[in-house]
């Protein structure tokens, strides 16, 4: 329902105006006593526009604070529930849907399941998000904008209804003889000095100061809304990525969604000494590592990043020890020391193709024990692979991998050239002597190839990994966004929390003055003020009497 906007000095106010925007009468609720709602000065806001048509309706369920409080609540719900478990991007080299189910048992099934495992990169936890930003645009613009016109055009002459329903008000009688526009000057002087500005219209008097807190909450929203953006655009391709990757040392591997390689050069670890210790720990045998750092080299790749078939074309364009709290940092790329394990394993080596009835040999090839090439040529024989097992093992007399990792690895090559069959002979090579001994060449189906024999001949050529150093691989170009839009909204903070705003209206009527007050907030400040300046002005009044229904009558 709406009400006569048309005030009685004549103004045409819009509708949903509460206070006239000319003298400030209130249109609704005349004859009452109740202290004013001064919020944005009775201004109509587009909100409470009438017959709204959908984009109208749309307006008005964003600017609803209660909707934005409900639409928060379930953001924050929803946060709530992505920390339950683990989120996906927190784990090392593991199955998500495996993981789940063995650490939680059904509720971690069920949750993968519903994609709570990734509840922040989510296309509803992002659309919530969104709505959080198109609340707070909406409702800082259904507010801001009449705050601003109102603020802007005050009218210094209000009307007395206005100033007696103010918290702070005063009507009493000037001394008999006094001079109104002498008084009024005076005490537009003594507010001055209290940092008020002053705005005269005759006997009429607006004194004012800090009216630039008023604008601290929609500060705080534009902080709150770069921050949202910044959040949401991490969700931009390349601009955000927090991952985490097991590197061996001496291994070299693509960092993902990335044109960027990492090589673990090599990983330092150092203990603590027994003497350094407490009692405690010594007592329980544990081994404390002091400090551990890995020496990595960062490659830009610009050919064959994606394709498996070809070597990558690597440019060496960084180099970094990282150690805890000490990532390596390229344009905006970090790699943090997140852990690591003692993993003893083979990365390389080089064999030696050989003819045992002759000791000639034909010489040797890097043969790397992750993604070995499909052919070798070595002298006149051409070795071609047909089968790689990293940690070799038998079932059914067929052989097998165990798993990914090269623990007991072995190849199997076609070897042909002079002196073999013109269709190839194979070959079962295992890098390491204690694996071959552990299987029978007799075993594999088909005989193998015995008149050549690759071996390595020094250590030179055996390429070991002690350790895999895990790195947590960060990309954040979101992040200056984000932290200008927390200052942005500190900002905000300070103006609403340090200042108030503070008005004081007056206005004398044949030696009768009426004054009105108000403030947001620490009105026991505001009437301080008003009393003392009366006081100087020579009407003596208690701070306490300023309140309205205490001087009435």
């Amino acid at each position: 329902m709406f009400y006569n906007t048309k005030c009685d000095c004549g103004h045409q106010n819009p509708t949903g105006t509460t206070l006239c925007e000319s003298c400030g009468n209130p249109l609704i609720d005349t004859d009452g006593r109740d202290i004013l709602e001064m919020r944005y000065d009775g201004m109509a806001r587009r909100s409470q526009k009438s017959n709204p048509s959908i984009l109208d309706k749309v307006w008005n369920f964003f600017s609803s604070v209660k909707i934005a409080v409900w639409i928060i609540i379930f953001t924050l719900l929803a946060s709530a529930v992505g920390t339950i478990y683990p989120q996906e991007n927190t784990f090392l080299d593991m199955d998500p849907a495996q993981y789940y189910s063995e650490t939680y048992g059904k509720l971690g099934t069920i949750y993968h399941f519903l994609g709570l495992s990734h509840t922040f990169n989510s296309w509803w936890f992002i659309t919530l998000l969104f709505m959080i930003g198109t609340s707070l645009v909406i409702c800082s613009l259904d507010r801001v904008l009449p705050l601003y016109r109102a603020l802007s055009k005050q009218q210094i002459r209000k009307h007395i209804n206005f100033l007696t329903r103010q918290k702070v008000t005063l009507v009493t009688d000037l001394s008999p003889g006094t001079d109104e526009t002498e008084w009024t000057d005076k005490l537009g002087v003594l507010l001055r000095k209290k940092n008020y500005r002053i705005h005269k219209d005759g006997t009429a008097l607006l004194a004012e100061k800090y009216r630039f807190s008023r604008w601290g909450p929609y500060i705080n929203h534009i902080g709150l809304i770069i921050f949202l953006i910044g959040v949401l655009m991490r969700s931009i391709p390349g601009w955000h990525m927090d991952e985490y990757m097991g590197i061996l040392e001496g291994e070299t591997k693509a960092i993902p969604h990335t044109s960027y390689f990492i090589k673990n050069e090599k990983f330092s670890l150092e203990f603590y000494d027994d003497k350094d210790l407490p009692e405690s720990i010594k007592s329980k045998g544990q081994i404390v590592p002091k400090t551990y750092e890995t020496q990595a080299v960062l490659y830009h790749c610009s050919a064959n990043c994606d394709d498996s078939t070809k070597e990558p074309v690597l440019e060496e364009v960084h180099k970094a020890n990282i150690l805890v709290n000490h990532p390596m940092d390229y344009k905006g790329l970090q790699a943090y020391q997140f852990d690591y394990k003692s993993t003893p394993l083979l990365i390389s080596v080089k064999p030696t193709l050989s003819n045992p009835a002759t000791g000639e040999t034909y010489g040797s090839f890097d043969l790397p024990m992750n993604n070995p090439k499909d052919v070798y040529q070595v002298g006149p024989y051409k070795l071609t692979l047909k089968g790689f097992f990293p940690e070799f093992g038998l079932e059914k007399g067929q052989p097998v991998s165990k798993s990914n990792e090269p623990k007991a690895p072995a190849f199997i090559f076609s070897i042909t050239g002079p002196g073999l069959a013109a269709n190839g002979e194979p070959y079962l090579y295992f890098p390491r002597q204690i694996d071959k001994e552990a299987f029978s060449q007799d075993t594999i189906n088909g005989p193998l190839s015995q008149k050549l024999k690759l071996a390595v001949g020094s250590m030179e050529g055996v390429q070991f990994a002690n350790y895999t150093t895990y790195l947590n691989i960060r990309i954040d170009k979101a992040m200056p966004y984000i932290w200008v839009g927390s200052a942005i909204f500190m900002i905000g903070v300070i103006m609403g929390f340090y200042w108030q705003h503070r008005r004081i209206w007056i206005r004398i009527d044949e030696g009768k003055l009426t004054l009105g007050g108000h403030t947001n907030k620490n009105w026991f400040g505001l009437r301080n003020e008003v009393a003392a300046a009366l006081k100087k002005n020579n009407i003596e009044v208690s701070p306490k009497s300023l309140d309205n229904g205490g001087n009435q009558g």
